[in-house]
């Protein structure tokens, strides 16, 4: 028989948060072997629920979902976004200027179809949430990956970013706070990534997922709010501040200067259009989610459960030899760093499958985000203080193992 080979346009995607460590994870599940996961910022299994009055909102508008929506989305969703837009600051958003989508995974992958031609090139973080670049990808793109600074609490190398810019190059994707590191950018940082985009007539893409999951008092800016003479394309959702991945609602928003892309968001229309709608269950959670009670405020605050588990996780990682991190400002993960010369990594996707074997711990290797050394893996501070305790102490052995056996 002739074989059936995947499309060619899956050569160079791959997303190894859900890869082939995660598939050996789930054999030894099957097997009887209890694993303590740190690979996925899926916040439910955690006890992290979606607040109560989202939850009823959906049921009691369940006789009304039915149906589709409009494209772009149900209007009342989509005036909550928009007067959301305002509060960042965002100027000059219209219901038309929203689309609705079955999560921020989707709205990326339709941005980047509806973008790319054939070798275009695109500006993608390293680190990265590996989505970005599989979209750049598959959509015909070439992903080009501009280096973030550990040195500098991983703020984007705009040196090195200012490098990788050509005639093919169409945009610049910033995801902040960022994934996978915890990295919050400040003002100063972002305008010099706007006045670059400004420069090279680049269209921003800014990841605001993690935009209420801040720490220790810090404030997010959007970018989009610094200027009106770039094209900004923002998404977010539900997903993370408000505990509801399985929703699947998030939005775009695009903003600044639309004169010039007037072609492009048609697109994006006719995009939005060929899936018909996004859920529409989850749509009617986006309203009161973004106009009620803030609860994620009460567990990044001061002494609130993300907060000590944030402190508990980078404490006991930090303190096992030859680790060093940058401690999170937001988000849900720590990227710590392995010392080479105390752990000669040179596969660590074969690293972190022997830590699973050997500790039934489950972690994302740092390559799987498009970084450029086995140097990094991440870690998603998630589970209760007691699973963390032990799941941190497990790897801690590990890693002593490790010295032992690779060191003498």
């Amino acid at each position: 028989m002739k074989p059936i080979l995947k499309s060619a346009k899956l050569a160079n995607v791959c997303y190894d948060i859900r890869g082939p460590v995660m598939q050996r994870a789930r054999q030894l599940e099957e097997e009887g072997h209890r694993i303590l996961k740190l690979n996925i910022g899926n916040l439910a299994p955690f006890g992290f629920e979606a607040p109560d009055e989202v939850r009823q909102d959906v049921i009691m508008n369940l006789g009304d979902a039915s149906g589709y929506s409009d494209s772009k989305g149900l209007f009342a969703a989509r005036k909550a976004i928009m007067h959301y837009t305002q509060q960042k600051k965002i100027k000059g958003v219209t219901l038309d200027d929203i689309i609705v989508g079955n999560g921020v995974s989707e709205l990326i992958v339709m941005s980047m179809q509806g973008l790319l031609n054939n070798g275009d090139e695109v500006l993608v973080p390293a680190p990265d949430y590996p989505l970005w670049t599989a979209a750049v990808s598959i959509s015909g793109g070439t992903p080009r990956h501009y280096l973030c600074d550990e040195q500098s609490d991983w703020y984007p190398d705009t040196k090195h970013l200012r490098s990788l810019i050509n005639e093919k190059t169409k945009a610049m994707v910033i995801i902040n706070p960022n994934n996978p590191t915890g990295a919050l950018y400040p003002e100063e940082v972002l305008q010099e990534l706007v006045q670059i985009a400004r420069e090279h007539q680049l269209i921003i893409f800014a990841d605001e997922i993690y935009d209420k999951m801040l720490y220790d008092g810090a404030e997010h800016t959007s970018i989009a709010s610094l200027a009106d003479d770039v094209l900004f394309i923002t998404m977010n959702g539900l997903s993370k501040n408000y505990r509801a991945c399985g929703y699947r609602a998030g939005w775009m928003v695009i903003s600044g200067d639309k004169r010039h892309a007037t072609d492009y968001i048609d697109g994006l229309g006719i995009m939005a259009s060929m899936r018909l709608c996004a859920n529409v269950p989850g749509q009617y959670a986006i309203q009161t989610s973004l106009g009620g009670y803030q609860s994620i405020d009460d567990l990044v605050g001061p002494g609130g459960r993300l907060t000590r588990q944030r402190d508990l996780a980078y404490d006991l990682m930090t303190s096992i030899p030859g680790v060093t991190c940058v401690k999170p400002k937001a988000a849900l993960y720590l990227f710590p760093r392995l010392d080479p010369k105390i752990y000669p990594i040179k596969n660590d996707q074969r690293f972190v499958l022997e830590l699973l074997e050997a500790e039934k711990v489950l972690v994302v290797q740092g390559t799987g985000f498009n970084w450029i050394n086995p140097d990094h893996f991440r870690v998603v501070f998630l589970p209760n203080t007691d699973d963390l305790t032990d799941a941190v102490g497990r790897i801690a052995r590990f890693l002593e193992s490790y010295r032992k056996q690779h060191l003498g």
